[in-house]
């Protein structure tokens, strides 16, 4: 008996739980189940993130300047240098060879000048001697002319003062042409010392390219040379002609890439704050100085005017952040990462950026417009995706107390990290579907909703962007 009523209890007790249950289903059923989150206010900040590394914003390849053995190495890679140090020497023995000979080619030239300059002075010494004594005969000329003319001189007498007038004339002459001669010789000689000094100049500069000196302070950042290796000259990316690479690191750089989705929005002078992952946990202020303005492909490196091919692929711009300081722990080509703030809004309404969502617009019967998917005969857009419109569901109770989203379609600014920035269409502390992705997706409009609490694990999907 007791046995019977301990079945009979149990019975009921299941029953009564399969009425609740039943209850439960069915006062749930058609409700779907959202994350919410908050229209919040407050600051937002818009970042651009590129990878690239530390650069120096000036540096130089010191290539070998003179043909030759090298001598001495003063550096070693590493080393800090100053302007006007000498770093290597190749050797100089016909440079040295030849400034002494043109040196002594120089003096014996001068020599010359001071032979034709003497020669010179002689030349003006016979001319000032002729010119004075052709006035002598020329006095005593005039006065035989004179006499003879009164039949006071013979004829004998007269024709001798003439030709000793006569000759006087030609060796005024001839003393005259020997000072030019003499002048034109000494021109000639200084001439020829101008360009004995010239081949001076050309020589020692051969002679001064034996020594190789830091063209400011500067680091030694690759030195792939050794001592008794020997170099040649202009030619280009060759082995042996370049000596070692100079960076000056008072001004340091990252040189990184961005997206080409993202370079709109960069702009010169911008904040960035710079990450090396050779120092964890250091940021590094700093401001955009360079914004390229040719595309680099992704896979190769190399700007697409420079590409042979027509293949479509993901591109990115260089942009070049200086630091706002220089500091000594960081060395050319440590991997870096630099974030730009591209925009700040403060004192803003913001939603999450999952939240956001794209709707086609419904007709004034309430039908949803077929989409159509095809692409049009220019290769733009569908006109349906065209007219979409973003926005986010709102949550808002009926006149029963139930809950139900309603779409809201807003205006947006700048876009966060988690958060972007809505302009119009919504209000403070509205509450708003968060998620999930799939939710969101095949979310309607009035739809019954009821919140979320248990805790989601964020997947690839979930996390991505809603259409």
């Amino acid at each position: 008996m007791a046995l019977k009523k301990i079945i009979i209890i149990v019975a009921v007790i299941i029953a009564v739980a399969g009425i609740v249950t039943l209850t439960v289903v069915r006062a749930q059923s058609g409700y779907t189940k959202v994350l919410t989150g908050k229209v919040v206010r407050g600051d937002l900040v818009s970042v651009v993130s590129g990878t690239g590394q530390i650069k120096p914003k000036t540096y130089v390849n010191v290539g070998a300047t003179a043909f030759g053995r090298i001598t001495h190495l003063y550096v070693k890679e590493g080393d800090h240098v100053k302007k006007g140090e000498t770093l290597a020497t190749v050797e100089s023995i016909q440079p040295e060879a030849n400034v002494d000979a043109q040196k002594a080619a120089i003096d014996a030239a001068k020599t010359d000048i001071s032979a034709y300059v003497a020669a010179e002075k002689t030349a003006e010494a016979n001319v000032e001697h002729a010119q004075a004594d052709l006035v002598q005969k020329k006095l005593d000329y005039q006065r035989y002319t004179a006499l003879y003319a009164d039949k006071l001189v013979s004829k004998a007498d007269f024709d001798a003062k003439k030709a000793a007038y006569d000759t006087d004339v030609a060796t005024l002459n001839q003393a005259q042409a020997a000072l030019v001669q003499a002048k034109a010789q000494t021109d000639s000689a200084r001439g020829h010392l101008g360009t004995q000094q010239a081949t001076l100049r050309f020589n020692e500069d051969a002679l001064n390219k034996t020594v190789s000196v830091a063209p400011f302070d500067a680091l030694v950042t690759n030195l792939p040379v050794r001592q008794g290796e020997t170099v040649v000259v202009g030619i280009q990316n060759a082995e042996g002609s370049t000596l070692m690479t100079l960076a000056d690191m008072s001004i340091i750089t990252a040189e990184v890439k961005v997206d080409e989705t993202d370079i709109v929005n960069v702009a010169l002078g911008q904040e960035a704050d710079v990450s090396v992952d050779a120092l964890p946990g250091k940021v590094f202020k700093g401001h955009v100085t360079e914004v390229g303005d040719q595309a680099l492909l992704r896979s190769t490196g190399l700007a697409t005017s420079q590409s042979t091919t027509g293949t479509e692929e993901a591109k990115d711009f260089k942009v070049v952040v200086t630091l706002d300081k220089a500091y000594d722990e960081l060395k050319p080509g440590l991997s870096a990462t630099a974030k730009i703030t591209t925009a700040r809004r403060g004192n803003t309404l913001s939603i999450p950026i999952q939240a956001l969502t794209l709707r086609a617009p419904d007709d004034p019967n309430g039908k949803p417009h077929l989409q159509n998917t095809a692409a049009s005969a220019d290769g733009s857009a569908p006109a349906a995706d065209a007219q979409k419109v973003q926005g986010v569901f709102v949550l808002r109770k009926d006149k029963s107390g139930k809950l139900r989203v309603h779409f809201v379609p807003v205006t947006t600014g700048i876009t966060g990290t988690t958060d972007i920035e809505v302009t119009k269409g919504l209000n403070q502390g509205d509450e708003i579907v968060t998620g999930t992705y799939r939710v969101l997706r095949d979310l309607k409009d009035n739809a019954l909703v009821k919140r979320d609490t248990t805790p989601v694990t964020v997947n690839k999907e979930d996390s991505s962007s809603s259409s």
